[in-house]
């Protein structure tokens, strides 16, 4: 009986530590993973219309978009600048401004993978 409270009172006190330790490993919605990899390939493009319009149809800033979503493992800078998408780079990339340092482990980033 000491053995079985014992592991209730365990059990109740893990669940709780578990849930608000892993909040970041949630599943992402359909419209959100949809939204994020079609500015990865609008990124991709080095169209910067079709950046723009893709942005602005899922109301998202450039900024945002320049400093939070990773694809494929990569920032979107890095990532459009390794498929030769020069422009739609720069855009982004002139889109975040000055410089300034950012502490990244407290910035929650948007990642996403798809086949290419």
């Amino acid at each position: 009986m000491k053995a079985l409270k014992t592991t209730l009172i365990a059990l109740a006190t893990a669940v709780p530590a578990l849930t608000f330790s892993l909040p970041s490993q949630a599943a992402m919605s359909s419209y959100m993973e949809t939204a994020l990899i079609d500015v990865c390939k609008a990124a991709m493009s080095n169209k910067v219309y079709r950046l723009n319009s893709t942005s602005k149809s899922y109301r998202l800033k450039d900024k945002t978009i320049a400093l939070k979503v990773v694809c494929n493992g990569d920032d979107i800078i890095s990532f459009a600048e390794r498929h030769g998408a020069d422009k739609t780079a720069a855009k982004l990339q002139k889109s975040i401004g000055n410089v300034s340092i950012i502490d990244t482990a407290a910035t929650e980033k948007l990642s996403v993978t798809f086949t290419e």
